[in-house]
């Protein structure tokens, strides 16, 4: 077997071993397919394009023996009923966290730091006319562009504190560097993630007037850039940075630009 076949098999194996963990909810009797089974074939449909629980049953029964016996479904498809009724008695959150726990393991890093953006967003197709879409808060690894983890922002709450809830959620973030916007340039975020012993890139603008006017002043002319040119989606740009010890602080402030261009 290709080494690239062994690695993909590896990794279903260990995602297989972690969805092994969930407690079954369904019924004794009748059982056919394992649980493990069906949703490690449910997630790989919808990765492949799947919106549907038809679509998922038509993408295992084309699927092939060999592919479904490496995502552990040994007794060929299921059919979209199954499906339906194994997702639904799943809980949604349990699921998020092992899916996210097994995200983390496929991360790629930056100089040895595993870098994670933190950003809010409303689900998109998720609006009625009653209700708003849902509005969530996803940790997204740089690199793979994966989600590692998300939670719902409250109703009759914001995104300030939901980011700290997704953070608690995570079981190790030493090393990593969190990268957040400007509404979560907060000082309880910022103590939230150093006590995890991570690092954080904050952007700052006028929301923290205070801290915003310090780092103005700050010799960003008597500084030298770093720049990088990068091409991709149909443009070129060039990214230009500067970093410099904060005085009495000890942290580091970043001023950064891009520069787009025709490519």
């Amino acid at each position: 077997m290709p080494s690239s076949s062994l690695t993909a098999a590896a990794r279903s194996q260990y995602l297989l071993d972690l969805l092994a963990q969930l407690p079954d909810p369904r019924k004794r009797r009748g059982r056919r397919h394992s649980l493990a089974g069906l949703l490690a074939v449910g997630i790989a449909a919808v990765t492949a394009g799947s919106r549907s629980f038809a679509a998922i049953g038509q993408w295992a029964a084309d699927a092939g023996a060999d592919v479904l016996a490496g995502l552990g479904a040994v007794r060929g498809p299921a059919e979209e009923s199954t499906f339906r009724r194994a997702f639904a008695l799943i809980s949604a959150d349990v699921l998020d966290q092992v899916i996210g726990a097994w995200l983390h393991t496929r991360a790629t890093q930056a100089d040895g730091r595993l870098v994670i953006a933190v950003d809010g967003k409303a689900v998109r197709g998720a609006r009625n006319r009653e209700e708003k879409a849902p509005h969530l808060v996803a940790a997204l690894a740089h690199g793979i562009g994966a989600v590692l983890g998300q939670v719902a922002v409250d109703a009759k709450s914001n995104e300030i504190p939901a980011v700290r809830k997704l953070l608690k959620a995570f079981t190790d973030l030493a090393g990593a560097v969190i990268t957040v916007g400007a509404l979560h340039t907060q000082s309880d975020t910022a103590q939230a993630i150093t006590g995890r012993h991570a690092g954080y890139v904050m952007t700052v603008k006028a929301n923290m007037p205070t801290l915003y006017k310090q780092l103005k002043k700050l010799p960003w002319t008597a500084i030298p850039a770093t720049s990088a040119v990068s091409t991709g989606h149909g443009r070129r740009a060039r990214r230009t940075i500067k970093a410099v010890l904060v005085p009495a602080s000890g942290q580091h402030a970043v001023m950064a630009c891009a520069r787009p261009g025709r490519a």
